[in-house]
């Protein structure tokens, strides 16, 4: 090749890339997951290029934004919030939201770090105040016509134990609200919330020691009634027990006594009918009657007193001379 060729050669590669770099100065490609803005020293020209495809542009005057227009993710940081009902809670949320007016959007917050940033404020605060304004239950139950299970040892003969709270609005009404609340507020900084949800809830460390106590107190409120319960049946059966026992000795009683009536009334009608044969056959049993009383009335220190006609003492009168010894 002759010195001019190469240079011919030379200066046409020149001309294709200066027209490369030409073109690439003047135009850039957008792709769908992107929206741009152009600025020009700084200041936005024009509105938001949301087209996919090649666009145009002024080479080193005009700059090109890139801002994703796809649906975002915001995950806040877990904490520690107190709830209406004076409960310490740990909340960990997360949202999901969109740039809707690019050009708003870059003016106020330039990049997604610092959208991040205020998502966090706005959303956190929001967050704090709903917490605030509900009880556990509220932020637990996802709706309010679910009816809870309850333990049938906790409900059997007697009042439930512990104090089962109305829901009104629930999880997901209270999630709905925040969002409510945020979306006004991110809207002037060109984004649109669409959701905002709970992702866990835990007690610290402090609540979840209280939460077992009162679990056990309830427990033990179950046990204390079902030993008083068992202490009542106890009391009625060992009452029963009484009763029958003094029934059956009651009537075993009345039997003794009648078997004892009927004893006796045939041991007299046979000793009326044994001596009553003659007058001596009755005066041999009136003796010794007489005898049993003298047997289990008189005894070596006991001192009688009687008068001389008494029936007892005309037995007594012939004793001396009767055991008198023989001169």
């Amino acid at each position: 090749m002759t010195p001019v060729s190469i240079l011919r050669s030379a200066g046409a590669v020149a001309c294709v890339l200066a027209l490369l770099i030409g073109f690439n100065l003047c135009t850039y490609s957008l792709p769908e997951t992107q929206q741009a803005i152009v600025t020009q020293f700084g200041k936005p020209v024009g509105g938001p290029v949301t087209n996919s495809g090649l666009h145009g542009k002024l080479p080193f005057v005009q700059t090109v934004n890139l801002i994703d227009k796809r649906i975002l993710e915001w995950d806040g940081r877990a904490s520690e919030m107190p709830t209406r009902d004076k409960l310490y809670i740990v909340v960990d949320a997360f949202g999901r939201w969109r740039i809707n007016d690019p050009t708003q959007y870059f003016t106020r917050l330039r990049d997604e770090r610092s959208a991040q940033s205020r998502l966090d404020d706005i959303i956190g605060s929001e967050l704090r105040n709903a917490v605030a304004k509900n009880d556990l239950i509220e932020l637990v139950r996802t709706t309010i016509d679910r009816k809870p299970d309850l333990d049938p040892s906790a409900t059997t003969n007697g009042p439930p134990v512990g104090r089962l709270l109305p829901i009104r609005h629930g999880r997901s009404a209270i999630e709905r609200e925040i969002v409510a609340a945020a979306a006004p507020k991110l809207k002037d900084f060109g984004i649109e919330l669409l959701d905002v949800r709970f992702m866990r809830l835990n007690y610290n460390s402090g609540v979840s020691a209280k939460v077992h106590e009162r679990m056990v107190s309830e427990r033990q409120q179950i046990a204390s009634r079902f030993r008083s319960e068992g202490e009542g049946e106890a009391a009625i059966i060992l009452g029963n027990k009484e009763r029958d026992l003094r029934g059956l000795q009651s009537e075993a009683y009345r039997q003794v006594q009648g078997i004892r009536g009927e004893a006796d009334a045939k041991a007299i009608a046979i000793y009326a009918e044994a001596y009553g044969q003659s007058p001596r056959a009755a005066e041999f049993y009136g003796f010794l009657r007489t005898m049993e009383t003298y047997q289990k009335a008189l005894g070596r220190d006991t001192t009688l007193m009687l008068s001389t006609d008494s029936d007892l003492f005309r037995f007594l009168k012939h004793v001396e001379a009767t055991n008198a010894p023989a001169r």
